[in-house]
C-alpha cells in the first residue's frame, strides 16, 4: 500500500495545479531507450451495456486511480507481453477456435514509483492522462527484444460486448477482454499471410507496441491495437 498513495496523490496534485485543457496539445510517444510513454482516457460516467458502473459517477480520485491502473496494464503489456497458445480452428473439421491461453509474462503495478503522470486534461466527462515509465536495465533489455530479430509487427482490432465477457465484468475485465481479442486477430492475420495452408495450432509471445485506442461502436467495445508478435511454434493439421 505504501507505493500506491504517493503516485495517486501526486497525480491529484498535478490536476489541481493546472486548469482543464492545459495539456490539450498532441504528443508523439517517440522512441527512448529508457522511457516508454502513452496516453489514455477515463470516463467519469462509465456505462456497460444496460448497467452503470458500481461507482458511477466516478469522483476524481477514483478516475485518477483507474487511469494509473490502466496505464500499468499497458506498460506491462509493452515490457513483458503475454504467452499465447492458439487453436486456429476449422469449421469444416468441427474444430472450434480457441485463444484461451493468454498469460501475462510480468506485471508493472500501478503504484510503481517508476511510473509517473506527466500531463493531464479534462474534457467534459473524460479525463486524459499522459504517463511515462522509466525502465530499469532488465526491462530495457526486454523491450529491445520486442523490437529486434524475428519479431513481427501487427495491427489488429479487438471487440467485446458493452457489458463485458460476463454480466458481472469490471471495467478492467473489459479492457483485458478486448486486448485479448485484438491479440487473437493479430496472430490470425499473421498466420493467414505467412502460411499457405491453415495450421492447427500456433504458440508464442505477443506484446503491445503502444497504448491501444478504445472506443464504442455498434454496441461493442472496440480497440485498435499495435502489437509485436513472436510465433515460436506452428503445428499443421498434417501432424494429426
Amino acid at each position: 500500500m505504501s507505493l500506491k498513495f504517493p503516485a495517486l496523490l501526486s497525480f491529484v496534485a498535478l490536476i489541481l495545479m493546472y486548469p482543464a485543457n492545459a495539456f490539450s496539445q498532441e504528443h508523439n510517444p517517440g522512441f527512448n531507450n529508457e522511457i516508454i510513454r502513452g496516453d489514455l482516457w477515463v470516463e467519469f460516467e462509465p456505462v456497460y451495456g444496460f448497467r452503470v458502473d458500481d461507482e458511477y459517477p466516478l469522483d476524481f480520485e477514483t478516475a485518477a486511480r483507474r487511469a494509473l491502473q490502466e496505464a500499468a496494464l499497458y506498460f506491462s503489456g509493452m515490457i513483458y507481453g503475454w504467452h499465447f497458445h492458439y487453436e486456429i480452428g476449422e469449421r469444416a473439421r468441427g474444430i472450434a477456435e480457441d485463444f484461451e491461453v493468454f498469460e501475462p509474462m510480468g506485471e508493472v503495478r500501478w503504484g510503481d514509483p517508476k511510473m509517473i503522470v506527466t500531463e493531464s486534461e479534462r474534457q467534459d466527462s473524460k479525463l486524459r492522462i499522459w504517463a511515462d515509465y522509466r525502465m530499469n536495465e532488465i526491462q530495457q533489455k526486454r523491450i529491445q527484444l520486442w523490437r529486434t530479430g524475428t519479431v513481427l509487427n501487427a495491427q489488429a482490432v479487438g471487440y467485446c460486448p458493452l457489458e463485458g465477457p460476463s454480466p458481472d465484468s469490471t471495467w478492467l475485465d473489459i479492457r483485458n477482454a478486448v486486448l485479448k481479442d485484438a491479440a487473437r486477430a493479430a496472430v490470425r492475420g499473421i498466420l493467414r499471410s505467412s502460411e499457405r495452408n491453415r495450421p492447427k495450432e500456433a504458440s508464442g509471445f505477443i506484446s503491445l507496441a503502444s497504448f491501444p485506442r478504445f472506443y464504442v461502436d455498434k454496441g461493442q467495445w472496440v480497440a485498435s491495437v499495435r502489437f509485436h508478435v513472436q510465433i515460436n511454434e506452428i503445428i499443421p493439421f498434417a501432424v494429426y
